[in-house]
């Protein structure tokens, strides 16, 4: 069956938001790239964890992770304490200086929009949130974890 075009379109647009988060990624400290926002934004929302649930959470691979760690960690933002169930694991958590950067980051990255999306009104930037939770909600958990290599899977 051949595509809708409709569909075609928005394919080309959400691939089309690499550009708008390449922007915004331009709004983070120098001292914070992308890959140390995302560390401290997942600890911030999910709270502790093992590195291997951050390595699931970010989609990357355990060295990838190892590397973002220890940049955050080497700047006090966050700290790996023995897990007390595996001696062998660590658990990262936020420390007072993590959540003063996550707030920083939080704040850049209101400013962007907000200067990106000055011309827009407060309807659209709702109906634009709005929509994008619609489709994130389409696709479910969009973690590695579980399978999409089917469009017609029924949920669990």
């Amino acid at each position: 069956m051949a595509a809708q075009p409709r569909y075609e379109d928005l394919g080309r647009q959400l691939s089309a938001i690499g550009a708008v988060k390449r922007e915004l990624a331009r709004s983070l400290p120098v001292e914070c790239p992308a890959g140390s926002a995302a560390v401290l934004a997942l600890l911030g929302k999910y709270g502790e964890m093992r590195m291997s649930r951050l390595a699931e959470l970010l989609a990357v691979d355990m060295s990838v992770t190892s590397r973002h760690v220890a940049h955050v960690a080497d700047r006090g933002w966050i700290e790996r304490s023995p897990d007390p169930d595996d001696r062998r694991s660590r658990i990262l958590h936020l420390t007072p200086e993590g959540s003063d950067m996550l707030r920083t980051l939080s704040e850049r990255h209101t400013a962007a929009l907000a200067h990106y999306l000055r011309d827009w009104s407060d309807d659209d930037v709702d109906q634009l949130s709005a929509l994008l939770t619609k489709l994130r909600n389409s696709f479910g958990d969009c973690r590695p974890a579980r399978s999409h290599t089917s469009p017609t899977r029924t949920p669990a």
